[in-house]
């Protein structure tokens, strides 16, 4: 059988799957013989993992951290908020692995569709929040602080129908799909937040978004950037807070800008990144890294702490999966984790899709409004 068909058989079983993007193609992940449901509580003891020195390509658990639990793991209070009890998290031991191509083919044409999307945050409701926060980088207290919007829609998905036309039109490196039996995750993340080998370690972060035109090519776009001086200022403090946060964990001396304000292409947009690594401590351990690194700095703002102070007293609902991180934890203590951002989470029939764009004191309201629906137009197109 080949892995095409044994993907569409596991689809049409019913059984939980999860689908990441690999440099080959796809790695397909299945057989889970564990599903731990991660809560407050809990999350210690799972991330105190035993290191082994021999592994197979199974020995790792695969899932993801929301937002409000990598918030409580590093002691930042989250104030009561519209729920969807929907859980902290997830991470599963799969049995099986299966290396998929580039080319995922299914199409689901009996699905049911919608293009209805309602937005949580109106642009005049958004003006304000903008404002507040202006007022607040003004007076010190953030210099750069992310407004999350959210889309949402009740539908019925077919999550690999969804996932396999994502990766046609707007494939990221950071792509992940999760089928459940109560829940699906459709994600085309562009960012790595966590790549550890060893004691080597890296983390590239994406700072500046400018809208794809017929005339403007990736190196205008290149241009545009450097010339910006608000994506200049964004890029510049996210790039030296996440220097700092690998500071926290590696040898002194060794964190470096390994490739510097490079752009990136995607189906509506262009990116600005950099990549960043460094040499970790000796006896650092798994949990020390995730409360080092996450939640993700580049969706969050600068100073991280206090900003996710300011965002959380502000947001009155639970960003659940948004700008928390999925990935994969080996038990040689190896891993790989991106930041969840142009995701659509389904659960409970409802198909929610959020974004978020960066004020510094030189943002316009209007434009990063309308930088929010620019990153979330590749997802509602799926629905169309």
């Amino acid at each position: 059988m080949s892995k095409q068909n044994q993907l569409t058989e596991i689809h049409h079983s019913g059984e939980p799957y999860i689908i990441y993007k690999s440099k080959e193609g796809f790695d397909l992940y299945t057989n889970f013989s564990k599903k731990i449901i991660l809560n407050n509580k809990n999350i210690n003891n799972f991330l105190n993992i035993k290191y082994k020195r021999k592994i197979k390509n199974t020995d790792l658990f695969i899932g993801f951290f929301g937002y409000e639990l990598l918030n409580n793991l590093i002691n930042i209070k989250i104030p009561k908020q519209k729920n969807t009890i929907f859980p902290k998290g997830i991470f599963y031991k799969p049995e099986k692995k299966i290396r998929m191509c580039h080319n995922l083919r299914y199409r689901n044409k009996n699905i049911f569709k919608t293009n209805s999307f309602k937005i949580n945050i109106n642009k005049d409701t958004y003006t304000k929040i903008f404002n507040k926060f202006k007022k607040k980088i003004k007076s010190g207290e953030t210099y750069q602080i992310k407004i999350c919007t959210k889309y949402k829609t009740k539908s019925k998905i077919d999550p690999l129908d969804f996932f396999s036309r994502l990766s046609k039109t707007n494939l990221a490196p950071e792509a992940f799909m999760i089928r459940d039996y109560n829940y699906s995750i459709i994600s085309c993340s562009p960012e790595n937040l966590i790549t550890k080998k060893g004691l080597n370690i890296s983390t590239k972060p994406i700072a500046g978004t400018v809208k794809k035109t017929k005339n403007l090519s990736k190196s205008k776009a290149l241009n545009f950037f450097k010339k910006n001086l608000k994506e200049s200022k964004e890029h510049n403090m996210i790039v030296d807070m996440e220097r700092n946060d690998l500071s926290r964990i590696c040898k002194v001396g060794s964190v470096k800008i390994s490739k510097s304000k490079i752009v990136e292409e995607y189906k509506d947009l262009f990116h600005y990144v950099s990549l960043i690594s460094g040499k970790l401590k000796k006896n650092i351990k798994i949990i020390d890294i995730i409360k080092a690194m996450l939640p993700g700095g580049s969706v969050i703002g600068c100073p991280k702490i206090n900003t996710l102070k300011l965002l959380n007293k502000q947001e009155k609902e639970n960003r659940n999966i948004y700008t928390g991180s999925f990935g994969y934890i080996k038990f040689n203590g190896d891993m790989r984790f991106n930041i969840i951002i142009r995701s659509i989470l389904n659960f409970k029939d409802i198909s929610e899709i959020s974004v978020a764009s960066g004020v510094v004191v030189d943002s316009n309201a209007k434009h990063e409004f309308n930088e929010n629906y620019i990153k979330a137009k590749a997802l509602i197109d799926l629905f169309k």
